[in-house]
């Protein structure tokens, strides 16, 4: 029975060391903190600060000071107007709504004063309420009392500590109090604590020994009592304690701690800030120890290396600023803060995971088009993107313009997500030099931004003689607007179509008279090209024979005579004239034969006449003309009487 004693006990301890980390129930449930102890010397005073929830019945409640006495608690002042006697005069208590807190100060302190003591709201004892003890010394140094913070649960902590120049090259520090040791959280030489990694930063501001310390995503766990020193803590060096109170406000926003995306996909964060303070920074940036790269700001400012990738929407309607990061990969792991320089509590981070996938917006990352052609940027979405709201807007440093775009989706109860037309296209009727840049696609559900994909618009020159092509980016589909879809007004630089379609690439407006065009071409071409080359070999022929003839007078004759004809000749006189075929004969009568003679003039002329690339054919003229000479004088022969 002992044994199972034991074990029981052995059980609960490991519980018991997990609880002990967090507030108990009773100091949640009773949100009033103060000091746990301030200490004044006889004849001094001493001011004691109480911090409460700053809701409308707190606000408008009682507030009071008692000195416990075993289970009672007995009214020393309070709002209402009452003062015990042997505090008349020297004691007051007043009330800071606006601040969340009141105080109360005591003079004329005396040994008999010392005691435990409570702060509270409403009625004694009914625990809204924090256990003070008062210590009183007489001619003796008083111990330095911790400073207090009240922090909202989830909101940022905030805390400067200054120590002087004379401690300027000394090690900077934070540690917090567990089991009468201080652990370090964050120093300034990179020291982070693993438990506080990417939620705690310490800045060194100027050269005057101080430095700022900001802690994120506060929890209940951070209860407790920091030190924050130079040197080393326990050695003699000056610090600083600090004890941090969390409380609940349930009108301060969660936002979340750790925000996961795929690689080539996007992720997006939300920061908090006051539309009312439009004067302050808002900065978004990524956590590094002891420093922060600032990635975008509210000034139009933009990390070059984050150009096209980053844009920041403000929300003033639920006070919200969404900052989205696309294009992920795996050196964007890491913690991301929204950093203002007003609102310290207000200041917020997160841990982005990218994880391995396929993002599920569809869309050509690079689109290159020449100056005048129409251009189409699509982007595709699964169904579960159906029912939201889809948008197209252009990237610059100061934002993200939205832009009018077409949702391909056809309306009607019997048309479902599967048989839809999953696209969102922004057109561009002619795309010139000033419209390339960056786009991005995203949807939207609720108000809420969500996923997001980027695509960048190269425009280049293009010639003057060519005409404008349509570019597609999704070229093995087909787009065209359908009745139904929405056509918003044109924008600048290219809007969507006024048309009843969209053309896509060069393709003619029926998809029936393409094909017919098709066929119609595949068959004629190659028969007119055969023609064509028949008709060009016809042509150097015909050239080529004309280049060999000239024009000759024979007698009465005036022909065309080819040089081959010639050549005939010459050959069958050459060899025998007797050989020359009937049909070849042409018969000449004595009374059609007219001999002419040259004038002294014209022979000069000829004498004088230039030998060019007629000389064979002069040569086959003479040789034509003796055998034709020939010829005549044997047919004479032959008809005369023997």
């Amino acid at each position: 029975m002992a044994l199972l004693s034991f074990i029981f006990l052995l059980a609960l301890l490991p519980a018991g060391s997990v609880t002990s980390r967090h507030p108990s129930k009773a100091t949640i449930s009773s949100p009033v903190f103060g000091p746990r102890q301030v200490s004044g010397l006889v004849g001094g005073s001493v001011m004691v600060k109480c911090f409460y929830p700053p809701t409308t019945v707190n606000k408008h409640d009682r507030k009071y000071w008692c000195r416990q006495s075993g289970r009672s608690c007995t009214t020393v002042a309070s709002t209402s107007g009452y003062v015990s006697s042997s505090f008349k005069g020297r004691i007051s208590l007043t009330d800071y709504p606006e601040e969340e807190n009141f105080q109360i100060n005591i003079s004329s302190l005396a040994l008999a004063d010392a005691g435990t003591y409570q702060c509270g709201v409403g009625v004694n004892g009914r625990g809204l309420s924090h256990k003070v003890t008062l210590n009183v010394y007489q001619d003796s140094d008083l111990p330095q009392a911790a400073e207090l913070f009240y922090v909202k649960l989830h909101s940022t902590w905030t805390v400067t500590c200054g120590f002087g120049p004379d401690y300027n090259s000394l090690r900077k520090y934070l540690c917090k109090m567990e089991n009468g040791d201080c652990q370090t959280i964050i120093d300034n030489r990179e020291q982070v604590n693993r438990n506080y990694t990417g939620r705690v930063l310490l800045s060194l501001e100027g050269f005057g020994g101080s430095f700022s310390i900001m802690m994120t995503q506060m929890d209940w766990k951070d209860t407790g009592l920091y030190v924050c020193g130079v040197g080393e803590y326990g050695e003699d060096y000056p610090s600083q304690e600090l004890d941090v109170f969390i409380y609940e406000d349930k009108k301060f926003p969660q936002l979340k701690s750790t925000v996961i995306g795929k690689t080539g996909s996007s992720a997006t964060f939300e920061c908090l800030y006051e539309p009312l303070k439009s004067t302050s920074t808002r900065i978004w940036a990524k956590w590094q120890p002891n420093k922060y790269m600032r990635i975008i700001d509210n000034a139009d400012y933009v990390n070059p290396g984050y150009t096209g990738r980053v844009a920041m929407f403000e929300n003033a309607a639920n006070k919200t600023v969404t900052v989205i990061l696309n294009q992920l990969t795996q050196e964007d792991i890491g913690y991301y803060w929204c950093i203002t320089n007003e609102l310290k509590d207000q200041q917020s981070s997160a841990e982005l995971m990218v994880i391995e996938g396929e993002p599920q917006l569809k869309a050509e990352k690079e689109v290159v088009a020449q100056v005048g052609s129409q251009v189409n940027l699509t982007c595709s979405y699964p169904c579960n993107y159906y029912s939201y709201e889809k948008y197209w807007c252009r990237w610059s440093d100061s934002g993200c313009s939205f832009m009018p775009a077409s949702d391909l989706r056809q309306p009607g109860p019997e048309v479902t997500c599967n048989t839809a037309d999953r696209r969102v296209v922004l057109s561009f009727d002619s795309v010139t030099e000033e419209d390339g840049g960056w786009y991005w696609c995203g949807v939207k559900h609720n108000g809420v931004f969500g996923e997001t994909i980027a695509v960048k618009l190269s425009v280049t020159a293009g010639s003057d003689e060519e005409s404008p092509e349509l570019l597609d980016v999704d070229a093995s589909n087909h787009v065209e607007l359908p009745d139904h879809a929405e056509r918003p007004d044109p924008g600048p630089r290219g809007g969507a179509h006024s048309d009843s379609g969209v053309r896509s690439g060069a393709a003619s407006a029926s998809s029936d008279q393409g094909h017919g065009s098709n066929t119609l071409a595949l068959v004629l071409g190659p028969l007119g090209a055969l023609l064509l080359v028949i008709a060009t070999a016809f042509a150097i022929v015909k050239y080529r024979q004309m280049k060999r003839s000239d024009l000759v007078s024979i007698g009465s004759y005036r022909t065309n005579i080819s040089m081959s004809d010639f050549e005939s000749v010459k050959d069958f006189s050459a060899s025998n004239s007797a050989c020359v075929k009937e049909s070849q004969e042409t018969p000449i009568g004595g009374d059609e034969f007219i001999t002419t003679t040259d004038t002294s003039e014209s022979a000069a002329e000829a004498k004088k006449a230039k030998r060019s690339s007629k000389e064979d054919a002069d040569l086959a003229y003479s040789t034509f003309v003796l055998t034709s000479n020939s010829i005549a004088q044997g047919s004479s022969g032959g008809d005369s009487p023997a």
